[in-house]
């Protein structure tokens, strides 16, 4: 890209964060020109050294023709409502994970996207990472050979503090719980390596460790794409919260994800190691981990759109996701 992408930034919660030191890495390619809040207080985005609009006025950042794409960063619930806008004003959206509170409204979302032609791009980083870019590459090189089992575990902290917190875990805001608000990364992430067919069983609960509305522990038995078992456990419950692990059985040898760090063992051959600094924010700081997914990923969103191409986590790509929590939260509360 020759000049400047220029785009807006709507929420400054803790979400926006990421986005404010990436942008500040991105400062040569792309111009922060408006950052909407309702609280509109410089404090808000230090992250970022350049000149920034603040401004409580979305219809602001829409009139003006020179903005090309919005990063929104706003709870679940206002997710459809603030991009069926920004696609009727021709813009191109970068939407903060979930794509919206449930199935339904999520599935017209990404319709809206496509009848408007341009792109719509989904926060879901840990594909990002350097760790999992490698191994995506050897799954698909083929030097694990064929996938036998899967498993993934999401053994996160968070403290009823951060529940009591307006909105936290709820349905109306937030859309679910330890699924849909913190494993849906790394559930994303094993879905795009290896695939899932369906669900054969969930157990979805709250434990006695939180009050909250939505579910803090779920486990499933899983079908994998090729066939192959899988299995899951995701929760907020497990003090002070360990990284996610992703654990890869194939015929060729075998491999451990654990948060930005990969161990793959051959059968024949030397091993991989790649090692990764910094949390993964999951214990009692949800923010502990670094930006450089997030600053990858809004890379590949604004090539897209160059390249006039999906980018890398289309809406689409997120639909699959979501609908995979979807089935799991079926499937469990069925019990």
């Amino acid at each position: 890209m020759t000049s400047k992408m220029v785009i807006a930034l709507v929420g400054l919660g803790s979400g926006a964060l990421p986005h404010l030191r990436s942008l500040e890495d991105l400062k040569d390619r792309v111009e922060l020109r408006y950052a909407f809040t309702r609280q509109p207080r410089a404090d808000r985005i230090q992250a970022y050294t350049g000149p920034v609009h603040l401004t409580d006025s979305l219809e602001l950042i829409l009139q003006d023709p020179e903005v090309q794409a919005v990063i929104v960063a706003t709870p679940a619930s206002t997710h459809l409502d603030i991009c069926q806008r920004c696609f009727a004003a021709g813009k191109h959206v970068l939407l903060e994970k979930p794509l919206e509170l449930n199935l339904e409204r999520s599935t017209q979302l990404v319709e809206l996207a496509a009848q408007s032609g341009l792109q719509l791009g989904v926060v879901l980083q840990h594909r990002f990472r350097e760790a999992s870019q490698v191994l995506q590459k050897l799954l698909i090189d083929g030097r694990l050979g064929e996938v036998q089992a899967a498993s993934i575990r999401v053994p996160w902290w968070r403290s009823q503090a951060y529940y009591n917190e307006p909105g936290r875990g709820t349905l109306a805001r937030d859309g679910g719980g330890v699924l849909l608000t913190q494993a849906i990364h790394t559930l994303d992430l094993f879905r795009a390596l290896v695939g899932i067919q369906s669900v054969k069983s969930a157990v979805v609960r709250q434990t006695r460790l939180h009050q909250m509305e939505t579910e803090d522990y779920v486990s499933a038995l899983l079908v994998l794409g090729n066939g192959a078992p899988g299995d899951l456990m995701a929760t907020t419950a497990m003090y002070p919260g360990f990284p996610e692990t992703i654990e890869i059985i194939g015929t060729l040898g075998s491999a451990r994800l654990t948060g930005g760090n990969l161990q793959v063992h051959f059968l024949e051959g030397a091993p991989v190691t790649i090692s990764s600094e910094g949390g993964t924010g999951s214990g009692v700081n949800p923010m502990d981990f670094s930006h450089e997914p997030h600053r990858e990923l809004i890379t590949d969103f604004m090539q897209a759109i160059f390249e006039k191409r999906a980018p890398r986590v289309s809406g689409a790509e997120a639909l699959k996701t979501q609908a995979l929590i979807s089935e799991l939260l079926r499937v469990g509360q069925r019990r």
